[in-house]
C-alpha cells in the first residue's frame, strides 16, 4: 500500500522548498485534491449525474508577493523539477511546457474574472498521482486559483470558481466536463457529491461507516489514444440523443431506447445503452449508500465496469484484470465492488472495500495483476476528502 504524505506535511515540505528557493518564508498555502469518481463514468457531457469525491492527495502552493515589476509570476513545480516564468500581463508564452499553461490559463481567468494577480513567486508540490486519471490538472488549476484569492483577499462564490478552472482547462487545449473542478472545490471531509451535471447542483452523500473505505488501484499503463475516441463518443452521443429525439441521453430512458432500437445503428445504441444505464446506476447508487445497502452499490459497481467495457469500450485489458481480480475475491475477502474510473483506456481502478481488509486486499490484487500482466500496479486507500483550502505558512 502507499501511503499518503498529510496535507500538513505536504505543506510544510512547500514552504521549505519556497525558503530554499527565494530566501525567505511564503506568506500563503492553498491545497485542492484530485478526485475519484466511484460511479457516474462519461455521463457528465450527457446532462447526467456523477458520484464523485475528493481524495486525500493533495496539490500545494506556498507562495509570496514579489517586487518584481515586470509583472511575472516565477513558479518552481517540485513534481517536475522545473522553474518557469509566467507573465500575468496576456502576453503570448507558447513555449510554456503544460504544468505552467495550466497556472497559467487560471491566472488569466482570474484576470478576466476581476482578480488581476500580483507578481509572486510560488512553489508547487503535490501527492496527487499523474497519469492516473485522479484529476491532476483539476488540482492544480483549483489550488493555483485559490492561491490567487489568498494573495489578493477576493474570494470567488465556489460554483464560479470550479468553472473558472474548467474553463482554463478548456484553454489548455482538453474539453472537459465540470465534476473534475467541482470535486477539487466544493467535495467535503467524510461526503461523496451527487452532481447533477445539466442544474450544476451538488448534493452530498454521507460515506459514514468507518468500517467500509475506498482503495484505488492505478494500472501504471495509460493506452495512447490516436484516433480522438473521446471526441467520437460524444458525437455518438448527440447522434444517439438526436435519433431518439431527446435534447441529451439524460431525458432518455431505458425504456425509451429499447421501443426505438431499430432508429440507431449497433454502436449508437451501444452507446446510449451505457449513458442511460450509467444514470440510472448512478442516482441508485446514491440511494443504496444513504441506506447502507453495500450489496447493491457492489453490484451497480460492476454493472458499471461491464457496461464501459462493453458497450462504451473505453476500458482495456489491464483494467479489466484488476476488476476481475477483485470481482474473485468477492465480498468473503472483504471487497464489495470495484469498477474503472475516469476516462478510460489505462489509468485507476476504484473498489469498496471493508477497511479491515484493505491492505490484504490490495496485495492479492496486485500480486494477481502482476502475474497476469507483468506490470507492478500501485494501491492506496482513501476517504472522502475535504476540497480546497486555504492553509496557515
Amino acid at each position: 500500500m502507499d501511503y499518503a504524505v498529510s496535507l500538513a506535511d505536504l505543506a510544510a515540505r512547500a514552504a521549505l522548498t519556497f525558503q530554499t528557493k527565494f530566501g525567505r518564508a511564503p506568506t500563503a498555502i492553498a491545497a485542492a485534491p484530485g478526485r475519484v469518481n466511484l460511479i457516474g463514468e462519461h455521463t457528465d457531457y450527457n446532462d447526467g449525474f456523477v458520484l464523485p469525491m475528493a481524495i486525500d492527495r493533495y496539490t500545494v502552493l506556498a507562495a509570496d508577493k514579489s517586487a518584481d515589476d515586470r509583472h511575472m509570476a516565477r513558479v518552481f513545480s517540485e513534481t517536475m523539477g522545473d522553474e518557469q516564468q509566467i507573465a500575468l500581463d496576456g502576453r503570448s508564452q507558447p513555449t510554456l511546457p503544460a504544468w505552467a499553461q495550466y497556472v497559467r490559463c487560471v491566472i488569466d481567468e482570474c484576470g478576466a474574472a476581476g482578480i488581476s494577480a500580483p507578481s509572486f513567486d510560488a512553489v508547487i508540490d503535490s501527492s496527487v498521482p499523474l497519469g492516473g486519471g485522479l484529476s491532476s490538472s483539476a488540482a492544480l488549476e483549483v489550488a493555483t486559483a485559490t492561491l490567487l484569492e489568498a494573495l489578493t483577499g477576493q474570494n470567488l462564490d465556489p460554483v464560479a470558481k470550479a468553472l473558472l478552472c474548467q474553463r482554463a482547462e478548456h484553454q489548455v487545449g482538453v474539453p472537459c466536463g465540470i465534476m473534475d473542478q467541482f470535486s477539487s472545490v466544493l467535495c467535503q471531509a467524510g461526503q461523496l457529491m451527487l452532481l447533477d451535471c445539466r442544474s450544476q447542483q451538488p448534493t452530498m452523500v454521507p460515506l459514514a461507516d468507518e468500517s467500509v473505505t475506498v482503495l484505488i488501484i492505478n494500472s501504471n499503463v495509460k493506452h495512447e489514444l490516436t484516433g480522438g475516441e473521446y471526441a467520437e463518443r460524444r458525437e455518438q452521443c448527440e447522434q444517439a440523443a438526436k435519433a431518439l429525439g431527446v435534447s441529451s441521453l439524460r431525458d432518455a430512458s431505458s425504456e425509451m431506447l429499447e421501443n426505438q432500437i431499430g432508429q440507431l445503428k449497433p454502436v449508437l445504441y451501444q452507446r446510449a445503452r451505457h449513458v442511460i444505464g450509467e444514470i440510472e446506476r448512478t442516482l441508485a447508487a446514491a440511494s443504496a449508500l444513504q441506506t447502507g445497502d453495500w450489496q447493491q452499490v457492489g453490484q451497480l459497481m460492476y454493472a458499471s465496469h461491464a457496461s464501459l467495457r462493453d458497450d462504451y469500450e473505453v476500458s482495456c485489458p489491464e483494467l479489466d484484470v484488476l476488476v476481475a481480480a477483485a470481482e474473485t475475491l468477492g465480498t468473503d475477502r472483504g471487497v464489495i465492488g470495484s469498477r474503472m474510473t475516469g476516462g478510460g483506456f489505462g489509468g485507476c481502478t476504484v473498489s469498496l472495500v471493508k477497511t479491515d481488509q484493505a491492505a490484504e486486499i490490495a496485495d492479492a490484487i496486485c500480486h494477481q495483476y502482476r502475474s497476469q500482466t507483468g506490470i507492478d500496479a500501485t494501491a492506496f486507500s482513501t476517504p472522502p476528502a475535504q476540497g480546497a483550502t486555504v492553509l496557515s505558512p
